[in-house]
């Protein structure tokens, strides 16, 4: 079961699987156009498709020359929501203390450095 959940995340670790996913959120979408909402080649595109399929997230249906895309798998979407909440509140951490730590560093004197005159 663990390797099975492993091979999942592995289908979602990459940004143009995700942004692939958004599209298909809406609905079915052939290969040429997800390609070309994505500007990428249709190439690149159908190997990320057929990843999502072999791996149990979408659906394919042919149709003459072209191959549709749907989600097979409509749970994806509230676990990447999950994981976009959980990244947002890790980033508004993270720049929370940046900001904290800008603020000390505004409140502390900048070091001078000292120059020993030498008189003749």
């Amino acid at each position: 079961m663990v390797e099975a959940v492993a091979r999942r995340f592995r289908l979602l670790g990459q940004p143009v699987r995700l942004r692939l996913l958004q599209l298909l959120e809406s609905g079915e979408h052939s290969v040429n156009e997800l390609a070309e909402k994505l500007k990428g080649n249709q190439a690149n595109v159908s190997r990320h498709l057929t990843a999502m399929h072999e791996g149990g997230l979408l659906k394919r249906r042919p149709d003459g020359t072209s191959v549709y895309y749907s989600i097979a798998d409509p749970m994806v979407f509230p676990l990447c929501e999950l994981v976009c909440r959980s990244t947002q509140e890790q980033i508004r951490i993270q720049l929370g203390a940046l900001k904290a730590s800008a603020r000390r560093g505004r409140r502390v004197a900048p070091q001078r450095s000292r120059t020993t005159s030498h008189s003749a």
